[in-house]
């Protein structure tokens, strides 16, 4: 069991995202104790206007965004900056992430990044989301951006919070 990754936006396939999306999610796993093979997780690889439409129906948004995620059940913390309780290991299915091209592009451009290196952060961002961290509170963010830069750190990528 690991990550599925649905290529639907061609671009995808060339930019080698089924490696970057397996180590990220290993990396994100690992750092938090977890076997990741013992988890599954399926991620869409789409396009701007596919990751509209979808941030249209489930956040009321019709606009781009760089990543989405439905968590396969509500594991957030009611205390902020508190960890969100540890998945049930009898029901390994964590969600769903979806991430758009072009959105990835061009941020990784206006922010100087190697692409690779942003596709891996926002997988990271996405798989955290299905474990129940989330950035709404400061403590929430806080403890979720920490995350991030340690788990890019052990990849030997930037923190992607200092620029």
């Amino acid at each position: 069991m690991s990550v599925e990754v649905i290529i639907e936006e061609g671009r995808w396939a060339e930019a080698g995202l089924e490696p970057l999306a397996q180590a990220a999610w290993v990396a994100t796993l690992g750092h938090l104790g977890m076997e990741p093979d013992g988890w599954e997780a399926s991620l869409l690889a789409c396009d701007d206007a596919r990751i509209a439409a979808l941030n249209a129906d489930f956040r009321g948004k019709p606009q781009p965004t760089n990543v989405l995620s439905w968590p396969s059940e509500e594991r957030g913390a009611e205390a902020e900056g508190a960890a969100p309780a540890a998945p049930d290991p009898a029901d390994p299915e964590l969600g769903d992430i979806a991430i758009a091209y072009d959105t990835c592009a061009r941020e990784a451009e206006a922010a100087g990044v190697p692409f690779p290196a942003h596709v891996t952060h926002l997988v990271i961002h996405g798989v955290l989301h299905l474990l129940g961290y989330d950035h709404i509170r400061d403590g929430d963010a806080t403890l979720m951006e920490g995350l991030e830069v340690e788990i890019l750190g052990k990849l030997g990528l930037p923190d992607p919070y200092c620029r």
